[in-house]
């Protein structure tokens, strides 16, 4: 049950608390214009200069941008490792904040990330507002590979906005993995101490990527 709009658990939630838990959450938190704004057009929209023109345009209305980018390897191998990471939700398996691993990565999946924050868990719905997923030459992003998704957060989460994780394989064959977030508070616990959550965002999309590495390396050791 939500306590104070919030969804709490004494423990790690269970399968059936996280169902309760998007029964009740309702639809996206946030204002309709912007249902999909992290989502890149091309791979032109996840170089910093248009990074840094869409953030300006999400600053001006009120909202906290976040990227955190880890150059993970090289070659078509390691960008097949780093997708089969996200598929399999292990770049989120931090141990004080996870995601069910077999939710399936499509568009209007609902999840929970369920987090850990000193003594309750709390449970944060989420949706998936799109996913992308192919040769970047017949997708019109030029030479490469990517691998895209985003989440929107549903009523219910502390914040507002929308989170991209993806992978890509750049021109130079290189691969490369970003976090990327917008938002703003939804609840008043996040209002008051919004300093806060903005460090404890940075540090989540810090120890996604480091989950990440791990991960891709230890596929890459046995692929050996």
């Amino acid at each position: 049950m939500p306590w104070g709009g919030l969804f709490l658990s004494c423990g790690r939630p269970s399968q059936e608390q996280q169902k309760s838990c998007l029964a009740a959450a309702g639809g996206f938190n946030y204002d309709a214009p912007f249902h999909g704004a992290s989502k890149p057009n091309s791979t032109t929209n996840l170089t910093p200069e248009a990074a840094e023109a869409s953030d300006k345009a999400l600053v001006k209305h009120g909202f906290f941008v976040n990227h955190s980018h880890v150059l993970v390897g090289s070659g078509a191998a390691t960008f097949d490792h780093a997708k089969s990471v996200l598929l399999s939700w292990k770049h989120l398996a931090l141990g004080w904040a996870n995601v069910e691993p077999d939710t399936p990565v499509k568009a209007g999946t609902r999840f929970c990330i369920c987090y850990k924050e000193l003594i309750p868990w709390v449970m944060l719905p989420l949706q998936i507002a799109y996913v992308t997923d192919g040769n970047v030459n017949s997708s019109g992003y030029g030479k490469g590979k990517i691998f895209v998704f985003g989440s929107g957060t549903l009523q219910g989460h502390l914040l507002a906005g929308e989170e991209r994780f993806s992978v890509q394989l750049d021109e130079e064959d290189q691969m490369w993995y970003e976090v990327m977030s917008f938002s703003k508070p939804a609840h008043i616990l996040s209002s008051l101490c919004y300093p806060y959550v903005q460090l404890r965002q940075r540090h989540f999309a810090h120890q996604s990527g480091q989950a990440l590495l791990k991960h891709v390396a230890s596929r890459s050791n046995d692929t050996r």
